[in-house]
């Protein structure tokens, strides 16, 4: 029992040690979130010319401002291009003579203009009012047309278009790269590959759809559908306000043609380079049009990208791929140049080294990424290669820290000494570096990035719009006021802090949550809020949230103040609803550490819909929790509550009001859907922490919650399923995993009563052997001979030649017997029987044999810590081994060594049992050997 109990005592050590969980405070930034109050709508100028230069992107803004116009439904403008180039133009609003703007006439002419001499950025524009000419001008290209889209968005949201505070300001935007990725550029809304639901590749390749196996390579109808795609995107983003693009690829636009003789990486005739050919003659035009919009254009690639071919080549000149050779980079390198060459309008290359492998490939190709990069040596040898040919083409290298555990930078994305110590010192004006705004995933409850704060390089901080874990965008799901908030405190801390990537369609499995597709399929407006909220807040991180989401409500859904201001109070509730419905915050607000890694937030959800039933996760997280169950589950409920506010206020609005009944519907069945998602996920968390408290506590109370929960939760999963279960739009949770865990939750009652009945049996039968007497003792003395028997026997014999060792009850007898002895024959079989009750033994037990007439005598049994102990006596010759044989020889010797209770060797006179008598002419040891 001792040993059991030790040995159970030692294994819970042990994991715990090894587990290692410990929990801190977290940093979690509190988000102010408020609804705007209901405004009226500000007129719309009679515009009824737009006169602007005759520039493709300035023309195609005042589209948009003319566009803008018919959607408040006046008449659409005649836009007049005009070849006079740039116009000085005096200032528009400006000086003391300058009249008030309420003594202007009612603008019924845009006239758009680049005055070089305006001073700031050439994204900067100012607006003012002549006469009855409503004024844009710009300092460049770029200032005019994002003149002309901010009034066009004004329009589209209902605003005043030209506040009087803003007349004759130059506005320049705060931050000046404002990245966005491709969206769902070349991603097909599949209805098939979406039901499933299991297709978790990550390869977000915008071109795969267009690949053919052979010659001519690309498929020119696919390419026409992405070309198109992509222009809308990009109008789409310029429009909203930036100016950057992120596309994956690199290596599948590379033939090496610069390495040797331009045949060493792929021989002649290899299919990499007439594919590689046919993209860039495919591809280039269509990624070139974000240039012609003033986009600057980025490719994404994992690092270390590898075709077969190029793996092979670096085996037989480096030596393998020892990303800390410069030689290897040099192969790059010249990659990197052929592609500045081939795809003049690329402005640089987004690394990543932190993640990679098969599941991030394409399907059809043989392009794939190796997680090599994981030193510190390894990362700065990789840069400098890079940075130096991007440098002397005029390009940029922008370096993502994420790094997700991997390696010795693997902590660089979260902790500012590992960034220091790896990009410390390391200066280079073409590199940004990119970081994610929370302090690991994008999840809720983590602390902002502290790696932000600090640094001396150009810094961009990303930002995911379509939330992966929070529903993949299924969901309300108003990020504006935590946006804001990350970027106004990275700005006040760090100077170096000039841009934004939005994440608008990527992020997760591409096929494995709902079948929406960014201004192509499903209900997209919901996370183009997002989008749309980060572009306003990088030009100007001082806005007003609510005032922006009231703006995307006014262009998106109604005109109708009354159904904006209500789905404005909807979306101010959506945070606190997600925050509570999809994390448990006793837990989540934990900086948590496991195993030597950080867990998310949100381990309760394997990602990315999978409630798991894991009893170590779940286990850990009650641990974490500590005494705040209650509360835990209040947050759950509380989540369902706000749920059901926010339908209640969408679904009371005038269905007349909107301009769309198909979004009003959308946004109706969104709600419904986070009202049941919620209250399954609610019941599912009661089930598994108040089973985790019964574990622990053994309450009756949460016992009885745990069982009712179970049933609710039961209720709650199967009308989700029905409802979802085919729902594309609205996918059903996967609760397979919690299914099974709640199965294995369901035997643990009859488990603890089998475990209360087996430690009860165990204890009775070791109180009968110590204690008990008549047939009952000693058959529990039996069943403990038994227990260590050999063959099972309640007794053992010494058998011959050599000798064994044999348990009497808890004690052990070793008989020896030398072949070479005096004895006659064989030895007589001697039998060790467990000792009776009381823990004595009677003098019949006494352990004794002849040897040629010659008696050895062991004393009594004696009790020790209520066990049995046993003395043997043994032939030994001098220098022999016990055990060994020879006949008794050597000088007659009294029993004066022996072993104590202790095991302690040749221990002299032995003090207990008395008393040690050996024949003439032997030499006799004991052994006592304690149960």
């Amino acid at each position: 029992m001792v040993v059991l109990v030790a040995l159970g005592a030692a294994v819970a050590w042990g994991v715990g040690d090894t587990l290692r969980l410990t929990h801190t405070p977290a940093d979690v930034p509190h988000e102010e979130v408020t609804a705007a109050p209901p405004r009226t709508v500000a007129p719309a100028p009679p515009l009824a010319s737009l006169v602007v230069p005759d520039e493709p992107r300035i023309r195609k803004a005042a589209t948009a401002v003319a566009d803008a116009l018919v959607f408040r439904g006046l008449p659409r403008p005649v836009v007049t291009p005009v070849t006079a180039g740039t116009t000085p133009g005096a200032p528009a609003q400006t000086g003391p003579a300058a009249p008030r703007r309420a003594d202007r006439g009612t603008p019924t002419t845009l006239r758009a203009s680049v005055v070089a001499t305006l001073g700031g950025t050439p994204e900067s524009y100012r607006l003012g009012v002549r006469g009855t000419e409503l004024a844009v001008e710009g300092g460049d290209v770029a200032g005019t047309a994002a003149g002309l889209y901010r009034l066009a968005d004004r329009l589209r949201s209902g605003a005043e278009v030209l506040p009087a505070a803003d007349a004759g300001r130059l506005v320049t935007p705060r931050l000046g790269l404002r990245l966005t990725d491709a969206g769902s550029v070349g991603r097909e809304p599949d209805p098939a590959a979406f039901a499933a639901g299991d297709d978790y590749n990550l390869n977000t390749d915008v071109v795969s759809s267009a690949l053919l196996p052979r010659a001519p390579w690309v498929d020119a109808g696919a390419v026409a559908r992405i070309d198109a795609q992509f222009r809308k995107f990009v109008d789409h983003s310029v429009a909203q306000g930036y100016n950057g693009i992120v596309v994956p690829g690199f290596l599948e636009y590379v033939t090496f043609a610069k390495v040797g003789d331009g045949h060493a990486v792929y021989p002649p005739g290899d299919p990499h380079v007439d594919r590689a050919t046919a993209m860039v003659a495919a591809f280039g035009p269509v990624f070139r049009y974000a240039e012609e919009m003033g986009v600057k254009v980025f490719l994404l690639t994992d690092m270390l990208a590898v075709s077969p071919p190029l793996e092979a080549y670096l085996t037989r000149t480096v030596g393998g791929l020892d990303v800390t050779d410069p030689r290897l980079w040099a192969v790059y390198q010249a990659g990197l140049a052929e592609l500045f060459e081939s795809m003049p309008f690329v402005d640089g290359l987004m690394v990543r080294v932190g993640e990679g492998g098969e599941v991030y490939a394409a399907d059809g190709w043989d392009y794939s990424s190796k997680l090599a990069v994981t030193t510190d040596a390894s990362v700065r040898t990789m840069l400098r290669a890079l940075l130096d040919t991007a440098g002397a083409a005029g390009r940029e290298v922008v370096f993502r820290t994420w790094t997700v555990g991997v390696g010795a930078v693997g902590d660089l994305h979260t902790n500012p000494e590992s960034y220091e110590k790896v990009l410390g010192g390391f200066d280079d004006p073409h590199l940004i570096v990119s970081t994610k705004y929370t302090l690991g995933d994008f999840y809720s409850h983590l602390p902002l990035n502290t790696t932000l704060r600090s640094g001396g390089h150009r810094r961009i901080v990303e930002f995911q719009a379509r939330r992966e874990f929070e529903g993949f965008g299924s969901l309300p799901n108003d990020l504006g006021p935590l946006h804001r908030q990350a970027l106004r405190e990275f700005l006040a801390a760090n100077p170096r802090v000039e841009g934004v990537w939005n994440w608008t369609q990527d992020g997760g499995p591409l096929r494995a949550g709902p079948m929406s597709l960014h201004l192509r399929a499903g209900f997209w407006q919901l996370y183009d809020l997002n989008t749309y909220a980060t572009a306003r807040l990088a030009w100007d991180p001082d806005a007003d949230p609510a005032q922006v989401t009231a703006d995307w409500a006014y262009r998106t859904f109604s005109a109708d103040p009354a159904t904006v201001a209500a789905i404005g109070q909807a979306m101010a509730l959506s945070r606190q609803a997600v925050t509570r419905g999809l994390y448990i915050g006793p837990y989540a607000d934990r900086s948590v550490r496991a195993l030597g890694l950080e867990p998310p937030p949100m381990m309760w959800i394997f990602e990315w819909d999978i409630p798991t039933g894991d009893s170590a996760a779940l286990g850990s997280i009650y641990a974490v929790t500590g005494g705040r169950v209650d509360a835990a589950i209040d947050e759950g409920e509380q989540a369902v509550t706000l749920a059901r506010r926010m339908r209640d206020l969408v679904a009371t609005t005038d269905p007349a009001t909107w301009r769309d009944a198909g979004l009003r519907e959308h946004f109706t069945r969104t709600l419904d859907y986070q009202v049941n998602l919620f209250e399954t996920l609610g019941a599912y968390r009661t089930m598994v922490l108040r089973h985790t408290q019964w574990l622990d506590t053994g309450s009756p109370s949460a016992y009885h919650g745990w069982r009712l929960a179970g049933a609710a939760y039961a209720d709650a999963r199967d009308v989700h399923r029905q409802r979802y279960g085919a729902d594309l739009d609205l996918p059903a949770y996967n609760f397979t995993a919690a299914d099974l865990g709640a199965r294995r939750a369901d035997r643990d009652p009859a488990m603890a009563w089998a475990a209360r009945v087996l430690l009860g049996s165990i204890l009775l039968v070791v109180l009968l052997g110590l204690r008990g007497r008549g047939f009952g003792g000693a058959a529990a003395r039996g069943c403990c001979s038994a227990r260590s028997a050999p063959g099972g026997s309640p007794r053992c014999r010494c058998p011959s030649p050599g000798w064994t060792g044999c348990w009497c009850g808890w004690s052990r007898l070793r008989c020896w017997w030398g072949a070479g002895s005096s004895s006659p024959g064989s030895p007589p079989r001697r039998t060790c029987w467990s000792p009776s009750a009381g823990g004595r033994c009677s003098p019949s037990s006494y352990a004794s044999w002849s040897a040629g007439g010659t008696r050895s005598t062991c004393g009594p049994w004696s009790a020790v810590s209520r066990c049995c102990a046993a003395c043997c006596c043994w032939w030994r010759s001098p220098g022999a081994d016990r055990g060994g044989t020879g006949s008794p020889s050597g000088p007659s010797r009294p029993c004066a060594r022996c072993t104590s209770p202790s095991r302690s060797r040749r221990s002299a006179g032995c003090s207990w049992p008395p008393p040690w008598s050996c024949g003439t002419g032997t030499v006799c040891d004991a052994e006592v050997l304690s149960g």
